[in-house]
């Protein structure tokens, strides 16, 4: 979900300036996006993806092909429904998508939000006309001449709910604050494991409502609804998402930089339990800073959780200072550079 969440936020940024526009998105068949996509109102194409790993892989080889067939998918997309304008922000199905582009003289937009910039990006960068960046540092990662400080493109409805409608759709106490646990779209085992064991660790501490993702088996957090009245879990969110925010004093997530964004933008304390991987060094690079605080899923236990979940819900000044933090390295994008760029392109 990483790439994705920007990207809604820049189309709904590009429908309110321009009504008229169509917008198409192009994702895999198996991405958990389709369903927020389609809700919006956007017309939703898959198209074969692969992936080039950095390292030895018989999946490699695999991959090469399931490549070449998103590019001809690609071409053919593109040749189909000859867009003005390209935008990614990541993700292996969109490089087939931009070579396409680039091939019809379609100019291109890509915005980095990791640490570290993907292989992804970085074959993509060269066809590139505009490189937006969601930290500063990652600028000089790129080429001077294209690239700019952007910050994070936020989907605006997140900001906009109501703590109220949240009591009453998930029937929570008044008394008690509310932690929201995330495992990434698709939901992580481990992180799901590890919410679940520090449940009997913070009975009377606060209220939990598990977000475990479409993709995980659900036994385990079911079998712990039934015991524990405090703790409750649901697969996927779409519009309730922003109810749900509004009312999270707390929250425990991956390490995606797309919930990173919209945590920030919220302005809330966190907790970040990271993938293995570049998910890694987002939550290092904003740990070390005071700005969140991460937890190893491989060294860490439910026990180890819920007593960083206590201290951290006691300690009101902390809060607010990692919220501060967070709020200032990771700034919301405006809208008007956004559709500076936009225009930008379009006109070229």
């Amino acid at each position: 979900m990483g790439p994705v969440t920007p990207l809604l936020a820049i189309a709904k940024i590009i429908k309110d300036k321009y009504p008229q526009a169509e917008l198409v998105w192009v994702g895999t068949k198996t991405g958990p996006e389709k369903t927020l996509v389609e809700k919006q109102g956007i017309k939703f194409f898959s198209v074969s993806s692969g992936k080039l790993r950095r390292y030895l892989s018989f999946w490699n080889f695999t991959d090469i092909f399931k490549l070449l067939a998103g590019f001809w998918q690609s071409l053919f997309l593109i040749w189909q429904e000859r867009p003005s304008l390209c935008i990614s922000a990541g993700g292996f199905v969109s490089v087939p998508l931009h070579f396409s582009a680039w091939l019809f003289g379609i100019p291109t937009w890509i915005h980095q939000q990791d640490v570290e910039v993907g292989l992804s990006n970085k074959l993509m960068a060269p066809m590139a006309k505009v490189i937006t960046t969601s930290l500063q540092s990652s600028v000089n990662d790129f080429s001077k001449n294209k690239t700019q400080w952007l910050g994070n493109p936020v989907r605006p409805e997140i900001l906009q709910g109501s703590k109220v409608e949240a009591e009453k759709k998930f029937n929570l106490k008044l008394n008690l604050p509310v932690v929201l646990a995330m495992g990434g779209g698709t939901g992580s085992l481990r992180v799901n494991q590890l919410i679940v064991e520090s449940i009997q660790h913070l009975t009377g501490v606060c209220q939990i409502i598990h977000l475990s993702g479409l993709e995980r088996p659900q036994q385990l957090s079911e079998n712990a609804q039934k015991l524990f009245d405090f703790y409750q879990v649901h697969q996927f969110f779409t519009e309730e998402m922003k109810d749900v925010y509004a009312t999270t004093d707390l929250i425990i997530s991956r390490g995606g930089f797309g919930s990173l964004a919209e945590i920030a933008a919220l302005g809330k304390p966190a907790i970040i339990i990271p993938k293995p991987g570049h998910q890694e060094e987002n939550v290092k690079f904003l740990a070390d800073a005071g700005a969140v605080i991460m937890v190893n899923e491989n060294t860490a236990d439910g026990n180890y959780l819920a007593r960083v979940v206590k201290e951290l819900l006691s300690d009101s000044i902390r809060k607010k200072q990692m919220s501060m933090t967070l709020q200032t390295m990771l700034p919301v994008a405006k809208s008007d550079d956004i559709i500076e760029i936009v225009g930008k392109l379009l006109n070229c």
